[in-house]
């Protein structure tokens, strides 16, 4: 699953990883495997971050040890709590809650869109924590539309190490021993849906939000973090411009400068790097966001996760019926095997879970159904293949 990934944030391995439920682990590898940001403050600085941003942090990632999180497991229940917050302890009306509220929401409003589409309905498994916390991931698999879709929501509470707090920060602390752990919270949602027909794209969406407590006299952090991107098998000019241009106006009704940025933070991120090409054709793509008035960046955020259903749905429903070939849905294969590639590579979730031992099935959960790899395949000249081939290596500006 792509990253369940905000400003910035710490990296953080989890010794109970085992013990962690399919939604969790996707959400906490992604939303902790973080580095430093650096604060831009010109416009011109401001559209250099996402590759300045990018390599360092991996430059950052690479350089840091393994440290633990500690996590409560999971207690498997038929009804979801109207909140998964620490009742009496934080408040509803917090930016918590009230995160938690957008999320769940739209994990509702998603499903529905996505099932009334299929005319199947989602599988739900639902968990809570004794102290606070829990999980809800809803699966469609063998649909109509769908070969396999999964829209999930998270809200965590655990601690870090005091490294960890340190690179989220960006400097050392007075008084802040390396044993210490911070006390963290994290809430986020994220989905990927992967469609039987060639013609109708695979996509992929998560939003975020962290926080780390007031604690022993050190200040709290918060970051928000997200994106939508879509992975279709052929370039179709329309539908791009259909799905661009939603996330375009949302990200200009807020700022203008968000969509150049975040598109081609996109286009970075989902970079094959050993292809030199990228997994799809992009998107939005932000990270460590904490620049400017939370509650801004909450009604982005809110706008951006409510809008997946409507930049996406309407692709899926006019191409849903066409006619293809069997040359189209091995094509289909070969590129669904870049979107494995991708994912067991380079998805800070996916290859977090590999390299700590948790539960196989539930680490892939987001990886297609069946996928192809030939060797040394290369699409003749002039056909559709080769076209996308070209918008994959060759990013393009669709509006």
């Amino acid at each position: 699953m792509g990253p369940i990934k905000g400003v910035v944030g710490p990296r953080v391995f989890l010794t109970t990883y085992r013990n962690l439920s399919s939604i969790q682990r996707s959400f906490i590898s992604i939303i902790m495997l973080k580095t430093t940001t650096v604060q831009h403050k010109t416009a011109a600085a401001s559209r250099a971050v996402p590759t300045a941003v990018f390599k360092h942090k991996a430059a950052q990632r690479a350089s840091w040890r393994v440290s633990a999180a500690a996590i409560e497991k999971e207690d498997y229940v038929d009804k979801v709590p109207n909140s998964l917050l620490r009742e009496g302890i934080d408040d509803p009306n917090s930016m918590r809650g009230r995160f938690e509220r957008v999320i769940r929401d739209a994990q509702d409003s998603i499903c529905a869109a996505i099932s009334e589409v299929d005319g199947q309905p989602f599988h739900q498994d639902a968990w809570t924590r004794a102290g606070g916390g829990g999980g809800i991931t809803r699966v469609l698999k063998d649909g109509n539309v769908w070969e396999k879709a999964g829209v999930n929501v998270s809200v965590v509470y655990g601690s870090m190490p005091a490294e960890a707090y340190r690179a989220a920060i960006g400097h050392d602390v007075k008084d802040l021993k390396d044993a210490d752990r911070v006390p963290f919270f994290a809430a986020g949602i994220s989905s990927v849906m992967h469609p039987w027909n060639p013609h109708c794209p695979t996509m992929h969406f998560n939003y975020r939000y962290f926080e780390t407590d007031d604690w022993n006299g050190i200040p709290g952090q918060w970051w928000f973090g997200g994106g939508t991107d879509i992975t279709p098998s052929y370039v179709v000019e329309e539908d791009m411009k259909h799905f661009h241009g939603t996330y375009k106006d949302i990200c200009d009704k807020h700022d203008p400068e968000f969509y150049p940025k975040f598109k081609a933070w996109c286009d970075e991120y989902f970079t094959i790097k050993h292809r030199k090409e990228m997994r799809g054709l992009g998107g939005i793509f932000f990270d460590d966001l904490n620049d400017r008035d939370p509650e801004k960046i909450l009604a982005f955020s809110t706008e951006c996760v409510n809008s997946v259903a409507n930049a996406y749905v309407p692709i899926v429903k006019k191409h849903m019926n066409d006619p293809y070939t069997e040359e189209e849905k091995a094509w289909q294969q070969l590129r669904r095997g870049r979107y494995v590639e991708f994912n067991l590579v380079y998805d800070r979730g996916t290859t977090f879970g590999l390299k700590t031992g948790g539960r196989i099935e539930s680490i892939l959960m987001s990886l297609p159904k069946t996928a192809g790899w030939e060797y040394d395949h290369t699409p003749a000249p002039g056909t559709p293949e080769a076209e996308f081939m070209d918008a994959c290596k060759n990013p393009r500006n669709w509006v």
